[in-house]
């Protein structure tokens, strides 16, 4: 729902994103939601409910959510492609923060918050600075056992190549630009109104052992998010041509 990913820091005072009457009539005529609209028409449904429930609404602001059933693949993706094993393509270096919330976790807040009638706004996901993009692959590969390997290659290398945050790499977005406060989110809020975290490795277990129940053909079809095996082995070639 924030106006500006760009600034470190985002609370739940922050500006959030708004849209003008065209857009907002556009949106309700002709169903027309966007990646430029959507956070600004979530705010909308925020302030509805207040006006609605002055006082009275709880909003929880999830930031990515992971885990079991994550049937979008940005997150999926990592668990499954490093348990296969081999030479990995990771994005940016080790050292690059991320946010994502298991759906366990928050579910269980969701429900405390229902039984405490807790009140107000709360992003939800983890520890802003304590999960690395290092700490998830690695974990990755510890829970599955492979013998994976990774190649690290920077963010201006792969914007070079076509390969896009998020989408193409799930859970990462590089430091800077835009999206730079993106993995920087406060949760003090959530964390005093009782959130807690379970370790990555839980996260990624249970994402494996789910994974594990899927039918063939979901495992053989191409995964929503991240990128193909030809495409990442056409990419590891060409980052060694030009790395020797």
């Amino acid at each position: 729902v924030y106006a500006d990913f760009s600034q470190r820091g985002l609370n739940e005072k922050s500006p959030v994103a708004v849209v003008t009457d065209e857009q907002l009539a556009a949106a309700k005529t002709q169903k027309d939601i966007t990646g430029e609209n959507y956070g600004a028409l979530k705010a909308l449904c925020e302030q509805a409910a207040e006006k609605a429930f002055p006082g009275r609404t709880c909003v929880i602001r999830p930031g990515l959510i992971v885990g079991p059933m994550d049937r979008t693949d940005r997150f999926t993706y990592w668990p499954v492609r490093v348990a296969r094993g081999g030479e990995v393509l990771a994005p940016g270096t080790p050292d690059t923060v991320t946010q994502v919330i298991d759906v366990r976790d928050l579910a269980e807040f969701v429900v405390r918050c229902l039984e405490q009638k807790t009140m107000g706004i709360y992003n939800a996901t983890s520890a802003p600075g304590e999960l690395t993009m290092g700490e998830l692959l690695e974990s990755c590969k510890r829970v599955s056992g492979s013998n994976a390997t990774f190649t690290w290659a920077d963010a201006a290398w792969l914007e070079k190549k076509e390969v896009a945050a998020w989408s193409d790499m799930p859970v990462w977005v590089p430091l800077e630009g835009t999206e730079a406060g993106h993995p920087y989110i406060d949760v003090s809020r959530a964390i005093a109104a009782g959130m807690v975290y379970r370790p990555i490795s839980e996260t990624v277990r249970g994402t494996l052992d789910w994974w594990a129940t899927v039918p063939q053909e979901r495992k053989d079809a191409p995964m929503k998010a991240g990128i193909t095996a030809e495409r990442e082995a056409e990419l590891l070639a060409a980052w060694h041509a030009e790395h020797p």
